[in-house]
C-alpha cells in the first residue's frame, strides 16, 4: 500500500469553551431537582436518580476546557485525532461559512458510530478543503444538526 499523502493539517478546539457562572449551576440544580421530584410525585424513583445523575455530569463537563484535535485531510479521507474516515465511508460534504465565526466542515457518512462529523475550519482555508474534497465526495448543502447546536449551548 502506497504511503498516504496529507493534503492538509490544521489544529483546532473541539469545541467552544463557554465560563459559566454560579448562576448556570445554580439554574440547573433547581432544574435537575424539580425534574426528580416530580418524578418522584409520578412514583418513578429509577428516572428520578437518571436525572439527577445526568445533571451532575453535566454540570462536571460543561466546566472542562475542550482539548486542540489534529484535523488531516488526506488521499485516503479526514483523519480527526486517531480516527481516519476514509473517503469509501463519506456520502456527503458542505463548509458552512455564512453566520459563524469559525467556519465548520460538515460531513455525512455511512458509519452507524459516527454519522455526521462537525469539523471546525480554523487557521484553514475553507476554499481550499471545499475545492479538494470535491474530487472525493459529493457537496451537498446541509445545516449543523439541531442536537449538535443544543450540545454546544450547553458548552459541551
Amino acid at each position: 500500500m502506497p504511503p498516504q499523502r496529507i493534503v492538509l493539517r490544521w489544529n483546532a478546539y473541539e469545541h467552544e469553551h463557554v465560563p459559566r457562572g454560579s448562576d448556570w449551576y445554580w439554574a440547573l440544580g433547581i432544574i435537575a431537582v424539580s425534574a426528580a421530584l416530580t418524578s418522584i410525585i409520578f412514583h418513578d424513583t429509577l428516572f428520578a436518580v437518571l436525572i439527577l445523575i445526568a445533571a451532575a455530569i453535566l454540570g462536571m463537563l460543561a466546566n472542562v476546557p475542550p482539548e486542540i484535535v489534529r484535523f488531516e485531510i488526506s488521499d485516503r479521507g479526514i483523519r480527526i485525532g486517531d480516527t481516519m474516515h476514509k473517503f469509501e465511508y463519506i456520502i456527503s460534504f458542505w463548509v458552512e461559512e455564512e453566520g459563524k465565526e469559525r467556519p465548520l466542515l460538515l460531513v455525512d457518512t455511512t458509519k452507524l458510530m459516527a454519522p455526521n462529523l462537525i469539523i471546525p475550519l480554523e487557521n484553514i482555508d475553507p476554499h481550499v478543503v471545499r475545492t479538494y474534497l470535491r474530487d472525493h465526495a459529493e457537496e451537498v448543502p446541509m445545516k449543523e444538526p439541531l442536537a449538535h447546536k443544543i450540545l454546544e449551548s450547553f458548552g459541551l
